[in-house]
């Protein structure tokens, strides 16, 4: 635990201006980023006497190491520079909110030259017009089912859509009049996008004049006694009913607007926002975060308001947008969004009418989620810290492991040997922080070695980081081991060796230049930054005393160790003859399992997808010169390597950019390959003949 007076800046050095501010621990991260109108004053208030600092503030001061600011003109500058820090290093005491899922919104690929309605999650797109966010996806496929009978917009993903165009002749949505099937030119690009843009300005709101256009055709159809054609109009209006159906309105003057409601007990708050658009509520979502700051309902408010409005421009943004309460810069907050919008954007709190009885009904249901919220937390954060609590016991440990790493080796029968580590933090997965790792230092079956330059390369990086921020002054004295090769954690694909002989220090920078060329210290989060409290190993005593090996030759004593054994679930730890034995309902040994197979899974995964990679490769890999682009170019012009195995040398310079030499090389790289074996369906025995997708990336 720091002393806050060990770092506190030096009185006069704190400018008197607007700026935001970062608190970083002794790792050099970034754990706290605020803003403030007058950062003097603000950084003044965490100094003071810790007894009289809010509990959560006490725990950021004690935890950081360091502060520093940047000055700003205005304080929308500082609003826009905190939301993008805060994004930038996911700083651990900043309130955060996360979905509780992937919303999904109706979509419009206006940027494509037949736009398409279809259901998107994820990250918004440039040049795409969302609808929503809904709460169930089917929810949007019933009213785009409705609509698609007056707009009868293209549906199909592009795969169907060229095949239509190919074949002419177009889907089953196309036959029953729901497509206005362009792929078959039906209608012209010109056409389809006008139906795209009345379907947009439908679901924008603007309903009205749409279906009193309708009403006015029905009528002018049945005085010319086209009955049938009065009918289908008839129909369309009705389907246009239904699908605003679904949508009631709530606001008689057809306003736009976000209502933001919150819901907050000491621990935890819950943000619920109702979208309305056109009067009608077109979308709900809802965000649960636990309250890691000092922070009021105005301050939730503004941190929300940064979440949904901070990656969004133009109408995305509404006109007027519904809080409790308003945030301390509520001026800032309301240019910032208009900035934002492009015209101005209203920021209050509703005081009477509708839209008063809106926010409570908003209020209610943000209520309620926390309630929901709170009871599935119950159970299982009992659980989570009771497991940890079980295996802190059972291996002896000073407190309970709050960050536990997994390793599992993974081969078939000694090729393709490959690592994984997994980390789980209180009990769950992180899965962000998994490593892959290839085993380079040997060839054949040897887990127990494998396991030794594992964890041995991983620890070095710890070591490493700790060196580089000057953590770590001992460094010379430690151990050295002459005889083996330095490595890297690294992704597939991107293997790092050092020649044998070289120290570990030598080795670790040599690896530093090959992976971080240029990296400073900038608090983002780091690969092997952050030691463990327990590794676990998958197997037995040892592949146990091989990792504990490997942590004594680099001098690290406050790590665990203990191996989980699939065949009787023991618990081995080092040093000892006898495994720890969990009971079966044990739920310290229940997460032990979970860590483990995810290890196991993990690395299957990766080992699988290094051996299929190996067996799809085919002749062409070996010539040189012939790069990817220029072998997709040959493998479609003759439709498979079969084929252009026969070819001649003559037939190969026909394909477009290849040269009578790059032939001869195929031709050659083919004549001293074997024969590769034919490909099986296992299923049903069938052969299958070569093609491109099946013999080559």
């Amino acid at each position: 635990m720091a002393d806050p007076s060990s770092y506190r800046p030096k009185p006069g050095q704190i400018p008197d201006s607007p700026g935001v501010y970062r608190f970083r621990d002794d790792h050099r991260r970034v754990i706290y980023v605020g803003k403030a109108k007058s950062l003097r004053q603000r950084l003044a208030n965490y100094f003071q006497d810790l007894a009289g600092l809010h509990p959560r503030t006490r725990t950021m001061v004690t935890t950081a190491a360091s502060v520093e600011w940047t000055v700003v003109s205005t304080e929308v500058e500082a609003l826009q520079l905190e939301y993008s820090w805060i994004k930038e290093y996911d700083p651990r005491f900043n309130v955060k909110y996360r979905d509780d899922k992937s919303y999904p919104f109706l979509a419009v690929t206006l940027n494509e030259e037949f736009p398409r309605v279809q259901v998107m999650r994820g990250a918004k797109k440039k040049g795409v017009r969302y609808f929503g966010p809904y709460g169930h996806a089917w929810a949007i496929r019933e009213t785009v089912d409705l609509m698609l009978r007056v707009f009868p917009v293209r549906t199909c993903s592009a795969g169907v859509f060229k095949n239509a165009a190919r074949t002419g002749r177009p889907c089953l949505l196309g036959y029953i009049g729901k497509c206005s099937a362009p792929c078959v030119g039906r209608v012209t690009p010109e056409e389809h996008r006008e139906l795209a843009e009345e379907f947009c300005d439908f679901m924008a709101g603007r309903t009205g004049t749409y279906i009193r256009r309708l009403e006015q055709r029905m009528a002018d159809a049945a005085e010319e006694m086209e009955y049938e054609k009065a009918a289908r109009l008839r129909d369309d209006i009705g389907a246009l009913r239904r699908a605003m159906e679904k949508n009631a309105v709530v606001l008689a003057d057809a306003t736009d607007a976000d209502l933001i409601a919150v819901a907050e007990d000491e621990l935890e708050a819950a943000v619920q926002i109702f979208h309305v658009r056109g009067g009608r509520v077109r979308g709900q979502r809802g965000w649960v975060t636990d309250k890691v700051e000092a922070v009021e309902t105005a301050g939730l408010v503004e941190h929300a308001l940064q979440q949904l409005y901070g990656e969004e421009r133009g109408d995305a943004v509404p006109k007027e947008v519904l809080v409790p309460a308003l945030p301390e810069d509520a001026e800032a907050v309301a240019q910032w969004l208009s900035e934002r919008r492009g015209s101005h954007v209203s920021l209050r709190i509703p005081q009477r009418g509708d839209k008063k009885d809106l926010m409570a009904t908003v209020g209610r249901n943000a209520q309620q989620s926390l309630v929901l919220h709170k009871t599935k937390r119950a159970s299982d954060l009992t659980t989570r810290s009771r497991a940890l609590e079980e295996i802190a016991e059972a291996l002896g440990l000073d407190s309970a492991p709050l960050r536990i790493e997994c390793y599992d080796i993974s081969h078939l029968q000694g090729d393709d040997v490959v690592a994984s580590m997994v980390v789980f933090e209180d009990g769950l997965a992180r899965k962000g922080e998994y490593r892959r790792f290839q085993i380079k230092t040997f060839e054949g079956q040897d887990d127990v070695r494998s396991m030794h330059e594992v964890i041995g390369r991983r620890f070095r990086r710890y070591l490493q980081e700790k060196e580089r921020t000057g953590e770590w002054p001992e460094a010379p004295d430690r151990p050295e081991e002459p005889g083996e090769p330095g490595g890297s954690s690294v992704q597939a694909g991107q293997p790092a060796e050092s020649p044998a002989g070289t120290g570990p220090l030598e080795r670790l920078e040599r690896l530093e230049r090959l992976e971080q060329p240029g990296h400073e210290d900038d608090g983002r989060p780091r690969r092997f930054a952050y030691p463990p409290q327990l590794v676990v190993v998958d197997g037995g005593q040892p592949q146990v005393a091989a990792a504990k090996r490997a942590l004594d030759e680099l001098g690290i004593d406050d790590v665990a160790v203990c191996g989980l054994a699939k065949r009787l679930e023991e618990v081995w730890v080092p040093g000892e003859s006898d495994p720890v034995v969990l009971p079966r309902s044990s739920e310290g040994l229940y997460l032990l399992q979970r860590v483990r197979d995810e290890a196991h899974r993990f690395a299957i995964t990766y080992q699988r997808a290094k051996r299929a990679k190996r067996v799809r490769s085919s002749p062409l890999d070996d010539v040189p010169g012939l790069g990817e682009s220029r072998k997709q170019s040959l493998i479609k012009h003759f439709g498979s390597v079969k084929k252009l195995r026969q070819a001649t040398i003559d037939q190969i310079c026909e394909v477009p950019g290849v040269g009578r030499k790059t032939a001869e090389s195929v031709v050659v790289a083919f004549a001293k390959a074997a024969p590769a074996a034919p490909a099986v369906n296992t299923a049903t025995g069938e052969i299958m003949e070569d093609n491109g997708g099946s013999t080559h990336d």
